[in-house]
């Protein structure tokens, strides 16, 4: 089988998810050639997978460190990156795959339809509309616009693939709205991320261990200072801070001992797997993560981000984390990890997530999806 997969560049958890779908298909046999931009496009070439550059099929806008979605869409309408649709059917006529898998990227699902391709769509949320339904008049009318072209893609593609848990434990549940029609065509594959919990050695650190990747930059710094105060409270429990590229970790000199700063790490999972709590923003792939390592977290979605706020909404639902905000105290930081880390009932909860992933195997119950879907011709959507 010859799959396409397409990946949209505007966060990297499109692209760690598709690599590790990719690695599955490998495995199992398949052609795989991917279709990327940007950072995305350069993390996959590292990984060692044929890549096509293809165009942005979106451009964010925005202004210290908050997204300005109203002008991300005008920009992209102004852009006419929509019409890369040309692009892709070269890259369909050229790589002749038998199926196309399009995250996020929703151009690619259009161009499939055109040159009669099989395609499947992975998502995470559906609901795209109501980021601009508080925003006036224009917002509305942008709203109308944006859900009138993903319904057509819904309406078109063969299949929707949710890489979360299934109902009623699915994380992204409450960015999810689909007819009953459409929810014939769902799939919910379980989480799909980069590594197996099995084939993971947990990180050499003192425990109880905290990993916070809320980097020290911009709207998110008083938040990363934030934790650093909650570590010098309580020194009977150990902090590994990622900062991101954009700090300088030399910088901070007088931590506490307590404190271990890194820019960067190249492989995350040990560091995850060492963990008893993790300090996260609100994104779908990270808490995918920390659920099937069966972490417990502490999401600071961020400011006016519904998907990410809705996400942090439901890790507290489930009783493997908790939601705060960036007005949260250093004290009452420290007061949930103290919560988590010594109520045995979060880890509990977070390890039957981690045996739920597994169970599944996201990677595999997809490719088997995409096998029968292709050599069938028919697709068998029931979890």
């Amino acid at each position: 089988m010859r799959t396409l997969i397409l990946v949209c560049g505007e966060g990297l958890g499109h692209t760690s998810r598709c690599i590790a779908l990719a690695k599955e298909l490998v495995s199992a046999g398949h052609e795989v050639h991917f279709g990327a931009y940007g950072y995305s496009q350069e993390l996959i070439e590292r990984k060692g997978y044929a890549v096509t550059a293809i165009p942005s099929e979106i451009t964010l806008v925005g202004n210290t460190g908050t997204l300005d979605l109203k002008s991300s869409i005008l920009k992209t309408i102004k852009k006419g990156s929509f019409f890369g649709i040309l692009n892709i059917k070269k890259l369909i006529k050229k790589f002749h795959p038998d199926v196309v898998v399009s995250d996020g990227y929703f151009t690619g699902i259009l161009a499939s339809k055109l040159m009669k391709k099989p395609s499947y769509l992975i998502m995470n949320q559906s609901n795209m509309e109501e980021f601009f339904m508080d925003r006036g008049i224009s917002g509305k009318f942008l709203a109308k616009i944006v859900k009138k072209f993903y319904s057509r893609v819904f309406k078109i593609v063969d299949g929707i693939i949710i890489p979360d848990y299934p109902m009623p434990y699915t994380i992204c549940r409450k960015n999810l709205s689909f007819s009953d029609k459409l929810k014939k065509k769902v799939f919910y594959s379980g989480p799909v991320v980069g590594k197996a919990y099995g084939e993971v050695m947990p990180a050499q650190v003192q425990h109880p261990h905290i990993l916070s990747t809320v980097g020290g930059f911009g709207y998110r710094s008083p938040l990363f200072l934030k934790v650093i105060k909650a570590a010098e409270m309580s020194p009977d429990l150990h902090y590994t801070l990622l900062t991101g590229p954009s700090v300088d970790s030399d910088k901070f000199t007088d931590l506490p001992h307590n404190v271990k700063m890194l820019q960067f790490i190249n492989d995350q999972f040990p560091c995850i797997k060492a963990s008893e709590v993790l300090i996260v923003p609100g994104g779908h792939s990270t808490l995918m993560e920390a659920l099937s390592f069966g972490i417990p977290v502490l999401s600071f979605p961020d400011i006016d981000h519904i998907e990410q706020q809705n996400n942090a909404l439901a890790i507290e639902e489930n009783g493997v984390g908790y939601r705060l905000d960036y007005s949260t105290s250093s004290e009452v930081i420290l007061e949930y990890i103290k919560e988590i880390v010594y109520n045995g009932e979060f880890v509990d909860n977070a390890q039957s997530m981690r045996q739920l992933s597994e169970n599944l195997n996201g990677a595999a119950a997809i490719c088997k999806l995409l096998e029968k879907g292709t050599f069938s011709g028919k697709i068998d959507h029931k979890q």
